[in-house]
């Protein structure tokens, strides 16, 4: 089994003072990467990725994820391995096809949103840009494949691949896009990932609206977007995860850096 390691999925909204104390106080409580959504509303990635990674020196920077409508697969490149090599190679590069919403922010950019094979088309042209660029670098790919091409897709050419499903997902469902994912494969170790929403059994108003269920719908039945109970219960829960799914990088809300915190000192490298 991969040894565990942890992100902290943050954005740099509230300016960056505050956001450069983000970076900093995730390096120090030991997490792996921090890693940034995209959206129009928001600092780009790539401005906020790389004021993290210069103000840290050991944390990761990731995208989470680049959303395939807003740029070209070429651009998208282009800031990737621009990423890695401001870095010194402490970039991860996730990609995605997006949210629907995506569709209004793509017209705002002048870009065609595209179908589903499109968009796809699109994450894998990514790839192949981002491993020419790179040359002897090598920057590591997370795909968000939440659908059966874009598991084969990820199987094929991701090193990363973050387990994408409803928040109300069985353990069953997920343990499937596992099979797949490695039944595609042909041998490649790929990282299965995770995020979750939710530690403690309070969700925020802001995820409540994201993710479009309360608390005890989440726990009733057992979603794997929520993590709750003492540090040894959440713990043990992760084990599991890894044990049965292969679970071994997790991310979780930047609004649970602190608490989850322990879980990162715990298991971090075990």
């Amino acid at each position: 089994m991969r040894a565990f390691r942890f992100g902290v999925v943050a954005a740099a909204g509230e300016g960056g003072a505050r956001w450069r104390e983000t970076a900093r106080r995730a390096e120090e409580l030991g997490y792996s990467t921090l890693l940034s959504p995209d959206n129009l509303h928001l600092p780009t990635p790539t401005a906020s990725l790389a004021t993290a990674a210069a103000v840290t020196t050991r944390l990761r920077v990731g995208s989470f994820v680049f959303a395939s409508p807003l740029r070209t697969a070429r651009a998208a490149a282009w800031e990737a391995h621009s990423l890695t090599t401001v870095t010194d190679g402490r970039f991860e590069l996730g990609l995605g096809t997006g949210l629907p919403s995506m569709r209004e922010q793509a017209e705002e950019l002048g870009l065609p949103y595209g179908d589903g094979r499109e968009r796809l088309d699109s994450i894998s042209a990514t790839i192949d840009h981002v491993r020419r660029l790179d040359g002897d670098a090598h920057t590591p790919v997370m795909l968000a494949a939440g659908g059966p091409r874009a598991r084969r897709l990820a199987a094929e050419k991701a090193d990363i691949v973050t387990l994408a499903g409803g928040p109300l997902a069985t353990r069953d469902e997920f343990a499937a896009q596992v099979e797949e994912i490695r039944s595609h494969a042909d041998g490649r170790e790929i990282e299965i990932a995770m995020n979750i929403f939710v530690v403690g059994d309070h969700v925020p108003p802001w995820i409540r609206g994201f993710i479009g269920v309360d608390a005890e719908t989440l726990i009733e039945h057992d979603s794997l977007t929520i993590l709750r109970g003492s540090v040894d219960d959440m713990a043990a829960e992760l084990e599991r995860r890894r044990a049965e799914l292969g679970v071994s990088y997790v991310s979780v809300n930047g609004s649970f850096l602190e608490e989850f915190a322990p879980l990162v000192e715990r298991l971090s490298g075990t």
